[in-house]
């Protein structure tokens, strides 16, 4: 059986573990919602390329070749950038 002592031993030590516990839960969720934001971000830079693109092709003032061309350096130019933003 157990004594007084050891349960009042026990009990404050569960209950500094859950306090532990629970501080750290914010900053995680916060990181995460960051991280999010960031990923979104860098989504959407690599869409606009692909809007450019469409632009391009809807556009009659310039050829297939020089679309494809132009995608090209604004996909590279959106990778780089989305890099970038994950980064920080």
């Amino acid at each position: 059986m157990a004594t007084p002592t050891s349960l009042k031993a026990t009990l404050t030590t569960l209950v500094i573990a859950t306090g532990l516990l629970m501080a750290a839960l914010p900053s995680h969720a916060e990181n995460a919602s960051e991280r999010s934001r960031e990923r979104q971000q860098a989504r959407d830079t690599r869409q606009d390329a692909r809007q450019d693109k469409q632009a391009c092709k809807a556009g009659d003032n310039k050829s297939r070749p020089e679309c494809r061309q132009d995608k090209r350096e604004d996909k590279q130019d959106a990778r780089s950038t989305a890099r970038d933003i994950k980064r920080h």
